[in-house]
């Protein structure tokens, strides 16, 4: 496709046109091409999710590739990482192949974690070395969080080998089981529900550090989502440590004050937390301790989650409203400016991913991956409306911004608002 985006202005704050030929960002306007005006628009590079749960294979009925990767591209995503989470569960190169095979014609790049444990149960280590061979660069068994310390430890040094990501899942079973569903610290005890402690989620994040320290992996600690947990990445790094870290756009936005209607939209593992403990993550992305945003985005059945809220099953719909909420919570306040916003939801998640086709800047022979927004066009979010097959969203009804106006993938139109 030939493009030429008029009068845009980068994440820099300069202003140009941007030429697209092929799957590459081109320095002379190419001839015949199609013109989009950009006036008022921000161009920045095309958004990275390293943590997306796709549903297919198996979970078919609440997500599939196609209506994922569509949800995606509606929310400016060019790439995301499919968690192992799926039936039968992605802990082979076989299914790592079949993955790749489903998403040939996804709307975005698709790539493919595996678990870390053979189907997700925390006992017996995968191939790591043949799925190294094979291309995977990130092991997570998110969902469940990997309990054996010397399992994780051998985990870690067989991933140090090949340089890969290892992404838990902090969860301490014995401190928050699969019934905990509610932050002990500001809402459970009032609301009558089984709490999750902090220490829970700190406690997991500490062990892995030390294990990282000790085997010099890369360890990744999704959602974090309290004040405690935050201080210990901080001192992780401070100490040198390989760890990063993600924040997800509920944690940043939401409260643990959404429970008392028992919606079980905001029922989400690890749980909505307390106001300070939403500051705190906010800040922490600020300051960058924090690195990306994630979106964990996790789409059940209405039939999943009409159930009593302890009984429902956990997770949230984010693809679509997570950079409407990052320009709400970070942006718009003033925290982090165009820049870090490219940095925290496209070069960062690339750069950890080890995705080099990805998380570039817009700019001359890298690959023709946008995202141009308007950053003070508003909407009141509506369910109905996401193109995820999930209505598990909770955001629902809120007037968020309503930023993507359209999504350029390897040179491919994947989304436009006008369209």
């Amino acid at each position: 496709m030939e493009l030429v985006i008029k009068g845009a202005q980068l994440a820099d704050g300069t202003k140009r046109d941007i030429y697209v030929s092929g799957d590459r960002f081109v320095a002379e306007k190419p001839s015949g091409a199609k013109e989009i005006s950009a006036d008022g628009l921000i161009a920045l590079p095309g958004l990275v999710d390293l943590h997306t749960h796709l549903r297919e294979p198996g979970g078919e009925e609440a997500e599939t590739i196609e209506t994922g990767t569509a949800a995606a591209a509606a929310g400016g995503y060019t790439a995301v990482f499919a968690m192992a989470n799926t039936s039968p569960v992605t802990d082979n190169v076989e299914r790592v192949e079949d993955m790749r095979r489903r998403a040939k014609n996804a709307s975005a790049q698709v790539e493919v974690i595996a678990s870390i444990t053979k189907g997700l149960e925390g006992k017996e280590l995968n191939d790591i070395d043949a799925l190294a061979a094979a291309g995977v660069k990130v092991l997570s068994d998110d969902g469940k969080c990997v309990m054996d310390a010397s399992l994780m430890r051998r985990a870690l040094e067989a991933a140090a080998k090949h340089n890969l990501l290892v992404a838990q899942h902090s969860q301490d079973h014995n401190l928050a089981t699969a019934k905990s569903c509610a932050d002990e610290a500001s809402i459970a005890e009032e609301l009558g529900l089984p709490g999750w402690p902090w220490p829970a989620e700190s406690s997991i994040i500490t062990r892995d550090a030390m294990l990282s320290e000790l085997t010099g992996a890369r360890v990744h600690a999704c959602h974090i989502s309290t004040a405690q947990s935050l201080a210990v990445v901080r001192w992780a790094k401070a100490r040198g440590v390989r760890m990063s870290a993600e924040a997800t756009p509920h944690h940043l936005l939401l409260t643990s004050e959404k429970l008392r209607g028992l919606d079980t939209s905001f029922k989400v593992n690890p749980p909505l937390r307390g106001e300070d403990d939403v500051m705190s993550i906010r800040n922490g992305l600020a300051d960058g301790i924090i690195d990306i945003v994630g979106t964990d985005h996790a789409p059940h059945t209405v039939a999943d989650k009409s159930h009593s809220f302890p009984d429902a099953k956990p997770g949230m719909i984010a693809l679509e409203q997570s950079l409407a909420v990052v320009i709400e919570t970070l942006v718009n306040p003033g925290l982090i400016g165009w820049e870090k916003v490219a940095d925290i939801l496209s070069y960062r998640p690339a750069q950890l991913g080890r995705i080099s086709n990805q998380g570039r800047p817009v700019e001359p022979g890298q690959p023709a991956n946008l995202t141009l927004i308007d950053p003070t066009r508003r909407a009141v979010v509506d369910r109905e409306k996401s193109a995820s097959k999930g209505r598990n969203n909770p955001y629902h009804g809120l007037d968020l911004p309503d930023p993507i106006e359209l999504t350029l993938c390897l040179g491919q139109i994947t989304y436009s608002h006008s369209a």
